[in-house]
């Protein structure tokens, strides 16, 4: 090889270092995978909030009912769907696959579930909704089972795709301790 100002090797121009710059790519795909999940949790941590702030108005009576309905009871243990959340983020730092497995167990325990309760929960008064145009609770002017509905949509979506980007993070992290057994 060259020194830096002496003179080249016979039959090189120089470039044949790029192949060694390249990063492995699931390296990329762990990067990749890792920031999406960190905008799902960012997005799960506000529909949290908003619900952790409906149900405090709810309870110390801040507002009137006919405004801030008292919360359905699937939104309890939503509660601790922060839990996986907390988890996946302690995941990432050194690409933990323990923390990750439990975060996507947990997520499907504390996140998914409560949805789907709450969505059954919800169902006969929304269906009261369409068929009679009754609604009984509020948020603000808004039936409460529409808003709840939205809600409950909106963060099956946000479940959704944070298991999907676990699940393909955590093949890469497979992926690249098997590289490493190999070596």
């Amino acid at each position: 090889m060259a020194s830096r100002g002496g003179p080249r090797a016979a039959g090189t121009d120089g470039s044949d270092f790029q192949h060694r710059e390249r990063v492995a790519s699931h390296y990329q795909m762990s990067v990749t995978l890792k920031s999406e999940i960190k905008k799902l949790i960012y997005t799960h941590v506000g529909i949290w909030l908003l619900l952790l702030a409906q149900m405090c108005v709810g309870h110390l009576k801040l507002l009137p009912h006919d405004q801030v309905a008292m919360p359905y009871q699937w939104e309890y243990p939503y509660l601790l769907s922060i839990l996986p959340s907390l988890l996946g983020l302690l995941s990432f730092p050194r690409n933990n696959i323990s923390y990750l497995v439990l975060s996507m167990i947990s997520t499907g325990l504390f996140s998914v579930a409560p949805l789907i309760y709450g969505a059954m929960e919800m169902f006969p008064m929304a269906q009261q909704l369409y068929r009679h145009g009754k609604a009984y609770r509020f948020i603000f002017g808004f039936s409460a089972v529409s808003v709840m509905y939205l809600v409950v949509v909106v963060a099956a979506q946000v479940h959704g795709w944070q298991l999907y980007y676990s699940k393909k993070l955590l093949d890469s992290w497979f992926t690249s301790t098997q590289e490493k057994k190999k070596k």
